[in-house]
């Protein structure tokens, strides 16, 4: 078997910018041999890369004085908002706001004289002689309202004969069938929800107050009632029955009459 001759990479041509065709070049025939030229070549790399070095380091201490100033500032800017907010109080009052509310507290004080003065002065009415009239403004307020709509009954025989205290003796109420209270009940209910809201309601006694005055005019018969018959004590006292025979009128369930002189009530019902 003939020899076999091993494989081996071709020996490449050396570069023109070799090392070592620069240690042989003709142009520089002082060189070191070998690598000898390199020494000074790494002498100034090696002070290059000290002073980067350098460099880097006061680039370091640099951004740590940075550091140290920006958390010392936000500390300051902290502490001046904490002051802001318990210390300075731009809302807090002046001199201004002092003599102010000195101004106003003197005016107050010279209203309050003057209308004390004029209270004093001032002449009260005279006395109701009757007991049933409701209020001066309430009179004529309704006797202007509702004079077109009263018509003249003859009062001798719808008032029954007065006792010396002038209040008619109470006949004895009937007892009222199942049927009677039921329908009396949806009457009630009928008549109270056409009054204002205080009287649907809101307020108890006072429905309850409202109830009873339509009650008693229900079972009136057709004769006038005067004001001081519809009052109990102590729930329904005058007040109470004034305010509701005035919600009544309002609403032309009953009508006020007093041409002989006597105001009386006279129940109409639901128009």
């Amino acid at each position: 078997m003939p020899g076999h001759t091993p494989h081996r990479t071709p020996l490449k041509r050396v570069s023109q910018g070799s090392l070592f065709a620069l240690s042989r070049s003709g142009n520089n025939p002082d060189a070191p041999h070998g690598l000898g030229f390199i020494e000074p070549v790494m002498a100034e790399l090696v002070d290059e890369v000290e002073a980067l070095q350098a460099n880097v380091e006061g680039l370091r201490k640099l951004s740590n004085s940075l550091k140290t100033f920006n958390e010392s500032f936000a500390s300051w800017l902290y502490v001046m908002d904490m002051n802001a907010l318990t210390v300075d109080w731009p809302q807090a009052p002046t001199d201004a706001s002092f003599r102010l509310a000195k101004r106003r507290a003197e005016e107050n004080a010279r209203l309050a004289e003057e209308a004390a003065l004029k209270a004093a002065s001032a002449v009260p009415p005279p006395p109701d002689s009757e007991a049933d009239k409701t209020t001066f403004t309430e009179t004529q307020e309704f006797e202007t309202t509702y004079t077109t709509n009263a018509t003249t009954r003859n009062t001798s025989t719808s008032i029954p004969k007065a006792s010396s205290t002038g209040i008619p003796k109470k006949k004895v109420k009937p007892k009222l069938t199942a049927k009677e209270k039921k329908d009396r009940s949806l009457s009630l209910e009928k008549i109270v929800m056409t009054l204002p809201l205080e009287f649907r309601g809101s307020d108890p006694g006072l429905r309850r107050n409202m109830e009873s005055v339509i009650e008693f005019m229900m079972d009136s018969d057709g004769r006038g009632i005067r004001l001081i018959e519809l009052i109990k004590p102590p729930d329904l006292n005058q007040a109470r029955v004034n305010k509701c025979l005035i919600a009544l009128v309002n609403r032309k369930i009953v009508r006020k009459e007093n041409s002989t002189g006597t105001v009386l009530y006279h129940w109409t019902g639901l128009s």
